[in-house]
């Protein structure tokens, strides 16, 4: 398996675990200090916390994370295809 193939696995991961957070965040009654729900939290929070400060919650609307993904998206896009033109 070459490194961008890994890659491109593990931005697909990470993509994944923030849209889980984001449904998540429609339950009223999780408990964000539980395990594993504060692992999922910590994990996501570490890309998602630097577009909620240049975002702000609008009408109690939280569109940091689809910013964060679409971030993500280009990101994934342009580092593999880096990898792939390198032939990693």
């Amino acid at each position: 398996m070459s490194i961008a193939a890994i890659i491109n696995d593990l931005f697909n991961i990470y993509f994944w675990i923030i849209i889980v957070r984001i449904f998540l965040t429609w339950i009223p009654s999780i408990n964000w200090y539980a395990q594993p729900f504060r692992f999922l939290a910590q994990i996501s929070d570490i890309v998602l916390d630097p577009f909620r400060r240049i975002i702000p919650a609008m009408g109690g609307l939280d569109f940091s994370p689809i910013i964060a993904l679409l971030f993500l998206q280009i990101l994934q896009f342009a580092v593999v295809r880096m990898l792939v033109i390198l032939g990693l």
